[in-house]
């Protein structure tokens, strides 16, 4: 089997490259690449692969506007933080991975591929990918105001004051400009996600969503962790992995 990877973030792709190695020690892997140009290129001088593994935004864009013509090709996505596509992905068989990527999750994706391969035909598998483009393509709607309980009262909080959305067992909280937290009727993160712009609010980790504005700094320790410092007191401890790194910087601008 032939798998091209596009990834821009070297650790990511190194990951993959790792995992791919463990998990299909056979399979001939083409790539990384690392940009909408670089991915152009490649599929104009080789024969199509078996299987993509692609990022979602590359250093000069998005990935869609390479594989609209290919897609006849079945891709696993990989993303750190382009969400509000994932009801997509579910919807249409597409599988995906969040990242920091781990082996479990990469080899039930991997399992999905070959299911799917043996059941479906390459036309199925088109239009399922032409219809995820359209419905990325659509300008999502986003809330401009959240509904959320203090106590007895339900408070409509502006997304311009929220500052971050952070999960506490099972419970999903907002917390405001003011240090207010509230109790969210969500049940998780990945349905809070599909609800704001990737472009304003970005996943930490697994319990932290957080919004630019309200970013005050942040560092980098010994290991390629980065701590955020929220404007916000008390100041949460959010964390972002080393693997998504890269990902937070270039959405920082």
């Amino acid at each position: 089997m032939n798998i091209l990877i596009l990834e821009d973030e070297p650790l990511v792709a190194e990951n993959l490259l790792s995992l791919l190695r463990e998990l299909e020690p056979d399979t001939v892997v083409h790539g990384p690449l690392a940009s909408v140009r670089e991915t152009r290129q490649w599929f104009a001088a080789h024969p199509l692969p078996d299987l993509i593994l692609s990022d979602i935004q590359l250093s000069d864009g998005v990935s869609f506007d390479a594989l609209q013509p290919h897609t006849q090709v079945p891709v696993i996505f990989t993303t750190a933080y382009d969400e509000y596509a994932i009801r997509a992905f579910r919807l249409n068989s597409v599988d995906y991975l969040l990242k920091p990527i781990d082996l479990p999750e990469l080899k039930s994706a991997l399992d999905k591929f070959y299911s799917l391969r043996d059941k479906f035909s390459n036309e199925q598998f088109s239009a399922n990918l032409r219809l995820l483009l359209q419905n990325f393509n659509t300008t999502p709607a986003y809330k401009e105001r959240f509904a959320v309980h203090s106590g007895r009262s339900v408070v409509l909080v502006p997304v311009g004051e929220v500052v971050c959305f952070l999960k506490d067992q099972e419970v999903i909280f907002l917390f405001d400009k003011s240090g207010q937290r509230y109790v969210t009727d969500y049940r998780s993160l990945d349905e809070v996600e599909e609800l704001v712009d990737a472009a304003a609010f970005f996943r930490a980790n697994r319990q932290a969503l957080v919004h630019l504005p309200y970013i005050a700094k942040y560092e980098t320790d010994f290991t390629g962790k980065i701590l955020i410092t929220l404007r916000l007191k008390p100041v949460p401890e959010v964390i972002v992995s080393k693997e998504k790194a890269a990902g937070f910087k270039k959405w920082l601008g």
